[in-house]
């Protein structure tokens, strides 16, 4: 897809519903932060002398309903020799037997579970394995239900899309008897801060809505993995309304068939598209098209690449008209690539882009096919999520 180094979803107000889990919009969403960059270097798990961890390995239960996310999980810790991932569960009462049959030193688990969601499966884990710490790595971000996991006597909280940066700090933390916080919820009195880190003040509801993020970062790249085209087609239109409401400029690359979807879906927010597209805010082009305008033996030539995405971001800013001109961009040819089984393609088009972005004022948005990923495909996946700063999956 064509794709920008940072995404900021931005998702309407009122006639835009926000998409994702919080409010039920998404069941079961996934916001993952994969900064993978931010992963590397070392761990600091072998320390010693004040409050410092011991050497011997710590016992870990993954516990999430989403597979990816658990191999993501699984993964990162298992690049640490001091952590032993002895089980993975994937619903509430799961986690509760596998907590009681292995009384893990460390439970790192989802709220969002079937059957029993976290909060109330860890209360019942902590009568029978007491002894076992707690770490949620949730996407929810409303103070309420923050403050309602932590009572429970859990040792940690992360936020979704924030683990590519915190997940390991968090473990270290937890397992060295400390409390964790995420950097967005330190600070705020009735939620509590972090016994390692300085704090910062938690956001609103709505700033924590996934597709509707805080502006910390400046650009994002972010990535959505989906079911079905329906799903995808729902999200791209999310992320493109808002921009083109506010008189901003959006481009799309993509299938035929999806681009019609979009168009049919941004009608029926009431967007009169056709002035956009008369204005030049609103660039719809071909997935295929476009990929071959620019790759060559196989792999994108980053000198055409360039003077593609040049031509493209130089018409949608000129034709931009909001109070603080932006540019949003979304599409699928990226994707294309891995589907045609060239992953090492898709991976540098993802580079390239991050590359593009650093001179536009650009958010960019690429959806990928969830079933063309398996298991075997682990490393790829978690390459393609080394490239964004976010990560969702329906």
């Amino acid at each position: 897809m064509l794709a920008r180094k940072s995404c900021s979803l931005l998702l309407p107000s009122s006639s835009f519903t926000k998409p994702h889990v919080l409010h039920g919009v998404f069941h079961y969403a996934i916001l993952l932060c994969l900064a993978v960059s931010n992963l590397s270097g070392s761990s600091g798990f072998r320390l010693d002398g004040g409050g410092c961890l011991a050497t011997s390995s710590f016992r870990v239960l993954v516990v999430d309903d989403h597979k990816l996310f658990r191999q993501f999980i699984c993964s990162t810790l298992g690049e640490t020799s001091e952590l032993q991932i002895i089980g993975e569960a994937s619903d509430g009462p799961e986690a509760v037997q596998k907590a009681e049959e292995l009384h893990p030193d460390l439970i790192v688990l989802d709220i969002g579970l079937p059957a029993l969601n976290g909060i109330e499966a860890t209360r019942r884990i902590r009568k029978l394995s007491p002894e076992s710490k707690i770490l949620f790595v949730s996407q929810e971000s409303t103070g309420d239900v923050i403050r309602e996991a932590l009572g429970t006597g859990a040792s940690g909280y992360v936020y979704k899309p924030d683990a590519g940066s915190e997940l390991l700090e968090a473990v270290r933390t937890v397992l060295r008897g400390e409390r964790f916080v995420g950097a967005r919820f330190r600070g705020h009195d009735s939620v509590g801060g972090s016994d390692a880190i300085a704090s910062r003040e938690l956001p609103t509801e709505d700033a924590c809505a996934p597709l509707q993020r805080t502006m910390e970062i400046t650009h994002r790249h972010e990535a959505g993995f989906y079911p079905d085209d329906a799903s995808l087609l729902d999200d791209f239109a999310q992320f493109i309304g808002p921009a083109l409401k506010a008189g901003n400029s959006a481009i799309v690359v993509a299938t035929e068939s999806h681009r019609d979807g979009i168009l049919l879906r941004l009608h029926a927010h009431g967007l009169d598209i056709g002035s956009a597209i008369e204005q030049g805010r609103y660039i719809s082009v071909d997935a295929a098209e476009t990929l071959s305008a620019f790759m060559v033996n196989g792999l994108p030539d980053p000198l055409r690449f360039f003077n593609v995405a040049d031509s493209l971001l130089l018409n949608a800013a000129k034709a931009a008209k909001g109070e603080s001109p932006r540019i949003v961009a979304c599409g699928e040819g990226v994707a294309l690539l891995w589907v045609q089984g060239n992953p090492e393609a898709a991976i540098r088009l993802e580079h390239l882009w991050n590359e593009m972005v650093k001179s536009y004022d650009v958010d960019v948005f690429c959806g990928y096919p969830l079933g063309s990923f398996h298991e075997q495909d682990n490393r790829i996946f978690q390459r393609i999520c080394e490239e964004h700063s976010a990560i969702y999956c329906r």
